[in-house]
């Protein structure tokens, strides 16, 4: 299985933060956002990883990771977005990079303090299809919000909506089989003008084949001023996996 970080996007919530630099580059408490997304995948034995960027600030991912080695990344590859055309769009990048394999989506700005380590296995041994990840929050019409059918299998998915049928919110870590990428291509742009990661998980509903889990333990999106004070308070606090970095990474000058 392969990983697939983006880290797209102009960040305007965290303005003026992202006026100087990319979002996932930013500090949650002693490193880089992006290091948080590269931990879970590397947690869950995939040390293959592509990071989907866009922006003047794209460049700054390089001269931070490299070849991603000092961090246990065995192979670290990049694509650049052009424009802003939402979360699937990014994701055709990643089509040949993924040579068919099975694939684990991160959201660059997505911190938790577990793994998922037994998703990804649990994955690995599914046919096809696809696997989401959920959580109960107490605000979920910020996120795509999962309906649970009496069998306990997700009925549909609803991206922001104002009245949520429940408090699951689905994560912003994705598993699927190469499927994703021809479903990407028949996708509309949404009212927002974009591509929804959530028209990919309603077709996988559509088909039958997609499975869920709740994540354990707490997780943040790291994407406003408020959530990213709070993941950096939850890191600070001890609660995260936290990334043990290399000594040639973490050493001072």
């Amino acid at each position: 299985m392969k990983g697939i970080i983006l880290a797209g996007g102009l960040g305007s919530r965290l303005r003026p933060l992202t006026l100087v630099t990319n979002k996932h580059l930013l500090p949650v408490y002693d490193r880089p956002m992006i290091y948080y997304p590269i931990q879970c995948l590397l947690n869950a034995g995939i040390d293959e990883v592509m990071i989907v960027t866009g922006g003047e600030h794209a460049g700054d991912f390089l001269k931070l990771l490299k070849n991603g080695k000092d961090l246990g990344v065995k192979h670290l590859a990049y694509a650049y977005q052009e424009g802003e055309g939402g979360i699937a769009d990014a994701l055709k990048l990643a089509e040949d990079f993924a040579d068919g394999e099975k694939i684990c989506v991160v959201l660059g700005d997505n911190v938790i303090e577990g793994n998922i380590r037994q998703a990804a296995d649990d994955f690995r041994a599914q046919a096809s299809g696809a696997k989401l990840l959920l959580k109960e929050v107490p605000d979920p019409h910020r996120f795509g919000v999962a309906e649970v059918g009496g069998d306990g299998t997700i009925a549909s998915i609803v991206e922001k909506p104002k009245d949520p049928k429940s408090n699951l919110a689905v994560t912003g870590i994705y598993f699927y089989d190469n499927d994703a990428f021809s479903i990407c291509q028949t996708l509309k742009p949404s009212d927002r003008g974009e591509l929804e990661i959530t028209d990919v998980n309603n077709e996988y509903i559509r088909r039958g084949n997609l499975t869920s889990e709740v994540l354990e333990g707490w997780w943040t999106d790291a994407g406003t001023h408020e959530s990213l004070y709070r993941a950096t308070k939850l890191v600070a606090e001890g609660g995260a996996n936290h990334m043990s970095l290399p000594a040639k990474v973490g050493a001072s000058s």
